[in-house]
């Protein structure tokens, strides 16, 4: 990690808009730097990237961070999430955005590079990626090793981290710093050195990344712009990558445009199926002369006499040098009936089976071995890849159509154990019966396996069938998100009636279609101790799957939650409660008082109320009720009166110990005998509720027993109720 020092836009422990807490540097840039921040609401570690002041009032760079921020439209788990844009009062521009712990790809090539099947998963990801973006008109334009992360250091979790320069491809958007190249000319396509970019762009850099990733060394294009210019207009030189990654580089990063994949949605048919390689190229192969020899075709499914003429691909050309050639003349009669016996020889023995003792079965070869197997939110499950025996094709497909899926299996030969059959069809079966959704990803040995689990009790079982890895010869990872994919309100609505401590707790705006899997739970209301929340908090969390909840509550005591339930149909009368001191002037805005202090309680009268009674009383964490107004130092709290009393348009019901001295009125004091948070009940009424009196102190249940009886009888009169809030400390 990177240190801090005295230079940088912020320093560790700098809170940023009251919510983020900068803990240290991930980055320095040119004109930018990234720190990794903690939220101080909800505890999650979030990276914030922040343009230095120089450059804040500069169109250009600040229009690249708008852009940034705008990505945040975009919703994949290979796209990194953005948040919230800040401008602070220094001119310090700041973006919020999701922190994505892991290697970069940069980091993997300067420390030897990745294997081909590991790349494999990594182009896969990336491009699913970019179709989320491409289908919101968003080119990346400078996907380069640096700006790839793979999430937990794993290959089917890498990450785009970095859409700084991110172009909106939409009819009529500005490319962004004027018209001028953006981008990294290492990795960019050629079309990018002269201002025109689309989304074949992006497959072009993908290609290039993932060419030097495997290499372990960063592209030699040149020291000038003429050498830049040269080598941008050659293909890439992909000497010793094996394939299908050989093949799938040459086609995504193809000078011309037009030979490439022309979307990312091939190209990701591809990356799932790489004997889709095969027919792309068929459209696109040169007419060959005789001083061509052609190498095997690359995962050829199911040849067809056709096939066996032509299944040559351009990347695999190689020429014979003139002198080598050896040139015969032969009757053209002689070269056919040779040519005619040899065919007929040949597929006599293919026919006969004569061979497979010593070929292996007469099955294309496949490498890598691969099968995918999906389900998704639709629930409809699809296998395609290749099988290595009938037997292993007749058993997925049993299975899939049990799921009610569809299958494209190919038959095939690789370099698989004989149980790698046994073994995938294992993996489906133990996945299907327990994940609502998956994504099976299998290259020879390597199995990825995401997916969504409907609820904890499926996601534990999952990680139990998983727990001592996978069927022998098979290596890989999971990663299962809690579910459901969506959440319905109503679910949620009847846990909270389950659970009501001190009255009802709400949703804070609940969306009306329910909450998917980013959206977050937020809970209001009160509750009688902390274990009632806590209780709520984990029956929510069951049901939310991987959903952030937050309960925003006042813990108050019972007797507190006692009143509130009295009184929780009753609308505010506009009887605001201030609080003071008694040995000095000021309002207590925090409502906190320590051992020693006098609370002074002032109640607001309202203009427009001119007659009624007030009833003014505190009740305390031990569940005493004092009555302020009226008692029998006080017995008139007609409206009239009290108003006649007030100044400032407040009326005193608790007085400071020097003022109780001279008028004989209430007072007190803070002791710790009561420490904790007391009520503060303001009752507005048109007539007298009781008959007699009050006490000075009684329980609460007296109390709410007495407003019961005289509700019973019809005499309750309750026009409004007001509240404030004490808290006691030592």
């Amino acid at each position: 990690m990177t240190a801090l020092s005295r230079s940088d836009i912020f320093k560790a422990g700098d809170l940023l808009n009251n919510t983020y807490r900068i803990e240290s540097i991930l980055g320095r840039g040119g004109t930018s730097e990234v720190y990794k921040a903690r939220s101080e609401i909800s505890g999650r570690v979030m990276a914030v990237k922040a343009l230095r002041v120089e450059f804040a009032s500069n169109d250009d760079f600040l229009s690249l961070m708008t852009r940034e921020e705008n990505i945040r439209d975009v919703r994949h788990d290979a796209i990194v999430r953005y948040f919230d844009t800040q401008r602070m009062a220094n001119g310090v521009v700041y973006l919020v955005m999701e922190y994505v712990e892991g290697p970069s790809l940069d980091f993997k090539l300067k420390n030897g590079g990745m294997a081909a099947s590991e790349l494999m998963f990594v182009g896969q990801r990336i491009t699913e990626g970019l179709i989320a973006a491409h289908s919101r008109n968003i080119v990346h334009r400078d996907l380069s090793p640096d700006n790839i992360i793979l999430r937990g250091d794993s290959p089917a979790d890498a990450v785009i981290i970095d859409f700084g320069i991110a172009k909106d491809s939409n009819p009529g958007a500005e490319t962004i710093v004027g018209n001028e190249f953006a981008g990294k000319y290492a990795y960019a396509a050629p079309e990018q050195l002269g201002g025109n970019t689309d989304a074949r762009s992006d497959i072009y850099s993908l290609g290039a990344l993932l060419l030097s990733t495997f290499r372990g060394e960063k592209p030699d294009i040149g020291t000038n712009p003429m050498e830049i210019l040269k080598n941008k207009g050659e293909p890439l030189i992909v000497q010793g990558v094996p394939e299908p990654l050989r093949g799938l580089i040459l086609k995504m990063s193809h000078p011309d445009p037009t030979q490439r994949f022309q979307s990312a949605q091939e190209l990701l048919a591809v990356f799932k199926d790489p004997n889709n390689l095969g027919a792309l190229s068929q459209a696109t192969q040169p007419v060959m002369d005789d001083a061509t020899v052609m190498a095997s075709a690359i995962m050829v499914a199911k040849p067809t006499p056709k096939d066996r003429d032509t299944n040559s691909s351009p990347i695999h050309q190689k020429t014979i040098p003139p002198e080598l050639k050896v040139k015969r003349k032969h009757s053209p009669f002689v070269i056919i009936l040779c040519v005619v016996l040899f065919s007929l020889i040949g597929v006599g023995v293919y026919i006969s089976g004569s061979l497979d003792k010593f070929f292996g079965p007469k099955y294309p070869l496949a490498e890598p071995f691969s099968i995918n197997i999906q389900r998704g939110e639709d629930g409809f499950t699809r296998a395609i890849g290749f099988v290595p025996s009938p037997e292993v094709e007749l058993a997925l497909s049993d299975l899939i159509e049990d799921l009610q899926g569809k299958v494209d299996l190919t038959l095939a030969t690789g370099s698989v154990a004989d149980t790698w059959g046994s073994g995938v069809v294992q993996i489906v079966r133990d996945t299907a019966s327990l994940l609502d959704e998956f994504d099976i990803s299998v290259f020879d040995e390597t199995v990825s396996i995401t997916g969504l689990a409907g609820n904890s009790e499926k996601k534990l079982a999952f990680e139990y069938a998983f727990d001592d890895g996978f069927p022998t010869g098979f290596f890989g990872k999971t990663k299962i998100k809690l579910g459901p994919r969506v959440l319905p309100v109503a679910q949620l609505e009847e846990l909270l009636d389950n659970h009501i401590d001190c009255g009802r707790s709400k949703l804070f705006s609940p969306p009306v279609s329910g909450y998917g899997l980013q959206d977050r739970i937020i809970v209001t209301g009160r509750f009688a101790e902390t274990a009632s929340r806590d209780a709520l908090q984990v029956a929510i969390s069951d049901l939310a799957g991987e959903r952030p909840v937050r309960i925003e509550a006042d813990i108050l005591n019972s007797p507190l939650c006692l009143i509130d339930a009295a009184f929780n149909k009753s609308k505010s009368g506009g009887f605001d409660v201030r609080l003071g001191f008694g040995k000095r002037l000021g309002e207590n805005s925090t409502g906190i008082y320590i051992v020693g202090d006098n609370p002074v309680i002032d109640v607001a009268m309202p203009e427009l109320i001119q007659s009624g009674y007030l009833y003014v009383s505190v009740v305390d964490v031990k569940g005493v009720v004092f009555h302020m107004l009226p008692n029998r130092t006080r017995r008139d709290n007609a409206i009239e009166t009290l108003k006649s009393e007030a100044k400032d348009g407040f009326v005193r019901v608790a007085y400071s110990i020097s003022e109780a001295t001279e008028n004989g009125r209430l007072a007190f004091t803070v002791d710790d005998s009561v420490l904790g948070k007391s009520r503060v009940i303001v009752l507005y009424s048109d007539q007298p509720l009781f008959g007699e009196l009050r006490p000075t102190s009684e329980s609460t249940e007296s109390y709410v027993e007495a407003l019961e009886a005289v509700s019973v009888k019809g005499e309750l009169s309750v026009r409004s109720v007001d509240t404030g809030l004490i808290t006691t400390k030592r």
